[in-house]
């Protein structure tokens, strides 16, 4: 793990951060990239506008655990990340927090995040499976999870699990394979037990209960987040463009989770998918575009 980590900290650190320039040419940006839905959304969609519309030669995407992230920023190594949950995300925010800036919430909506089981999932009485504590009486054997670095990876097996005394066995994948996997066991009518959370394109797909946490096992993250972007210290001064464009940035539930489906039928290509959102959400994105103009000319 420690090779795979200095091999990602090298990557990040050469021809990135810093990238952003006061100039009328040349102009790059580097934003790091978890790699969840929303944030592959949000974070193509600030890619396309800034190349297309803002005279950007190129907005690189990095993608790295959440830790490297918040790092990457903190050091310069990356200009921003926007997908900031908090309060899930409080300490990794406050390890750099004098380093970053940390700009005004995003998203315009309410989100979730739990575990959660396909609606179908019954107990052993036959009854809809709405809690934790329930899951011992259901035939689930897997939990299905995400990437390890996220902070509810850590909650499950040191704080879930123990308390509800479940046998159920904890699986950790990229998010991509979580996603697949769900779809191919939700499909097949299988029991099984999943990282769940809201905003994303899940939530239209399959039918699933959010499951309740009574003895409080995962902590605040089941309470609503607030989705936010840190920047570099100092990307303000160095590239007003950019840093008006993502302050800017707002987005509801109902217009991220059309993102993240347009995204879809798009054959999962993000570039594609947030031009085709762009035509058909001008008035959304023109407010973005005119504050960074702003910045450009003053």
């Amino acid at each position: 793990m420690a090779v795979v980590l200095a091999l990602v900290m090298g990557a990040l650190a050469v021809g990135c951060g810093g990238g952003g320039s006061g100039s009328s040419e040349n102009k790059t940006l580097t934003i790091g990239n978890i790699g969840w839905d929303e944030n592959v959304a949000v974070s193509n969609l600030t890619k396309v506008l800034l190349e297309e519309e803002l005279g950007y030669e190129r907005v690189e995407l990095r993608t790295a655990d959440v830790d490297v992230l918040f790092q990457g920023v903190g050091n310069d190594d990356l200009d921003a990340f926007q997908d900031v949950w908090m309060p899930n995300h409080e300490d990794y925010l406050s390890e750099v927090e004098g380093d970053v800036e940390h700009l005004d919430p995003w998203f315009r909506g309410t989100t979730k995040f739990s575990m959660a089981v396909p609606t179908y999932v019954k107990t052993d009485g036959g009854e809809d499976v709405r809690s934790i504590d329930q899951l011992a009486q259901t035939d689930v054997t897997e939990i299905i999870g995400i990437e390890p670095g996220a902070v509810i990876m850590e909650r499950i097996p040191r704080d879930v699990i123990p308390r509800y005394g479940l046998k159920q066995k904890l699986i950790e994948a990229p998010t991509a394979g979580m996603l697949a996997e769900v779809d191919k066991r939700y499909n097949a009518r299988e029991p099984f037990a999943f990282v769940a959370w809201s905003p994303h394109w899940m939530n239209q797909k399959y039918d699933f209960n959010y499951l309740e946490d009574p003895k409080g096992g995962l902590g605040d993250l089941t309470k609503p987040s607030e989705l936010s972007t840190i920047v570099r210290d100092d990307l303000q001064g160095d590239d007003p463009v950019a840093y008006a464009f993502m302050d800017e940035l707002v987005l509801t539930e109902q217009q991220v989770n059309d993102l993240e489906q347009v995204i879809q039928d798009s054959d999962a290509d993000p570039i594609r998918g947030a031009r085709t959102w762009v035509g058909n959400n001008r008035d959304v994105v023109q407010p973005w575009v005119d504050a960074a103009k702003r910045a450009q000319q003053s």
